[in-house]
């Protein structure tokens, strides 16, 4: 892959990572989830992914505390609300309907 694609792609990441946890902190994890099959915690696994395929060891904190930019109980005890009825009846159908 050339240097110059990886550089946009590492851009665009980073972009993503700030509107997810600047201007839309407000759209909650289920939320994500529900439309879109991902959330904040699903990048920080997939960042863990791609590190330990590259011989690399980062724990399930380090890699959240990347994705949210803060420690992640920090980034849940100022953004994370229970989830609604409303939003768990629609997690559950839209995992219905992927699997």
């Amino acid at each position: 892959m050339p240097a110059k694609q990886i550089e946009l792609e590492a851009a665009a990441f980073r972009r993503l990572l700030q509107h997810l946890n600047g201007r839309r902190a407000d759209v909650q994890n289920i939320e994500l989830m529900t439309l879109a099959g991902f959330c904040r915690n699903c990048l920080a696994d997939w960042y863990r992914e791609a590190a330990a395929a590259r011989g690399m060891e980062i724990s399930k904190d380090a890699a959240r505390e990347h994705i949210y930019g803060e420690p992640f109980e920090q980034w849940k005890a100022r953004h994370q609300k229970p989830a609604t009825v409303e939003q768990l009846a629609a997690f559950e159908r839209a995992q219905h309907e992927t699997h």
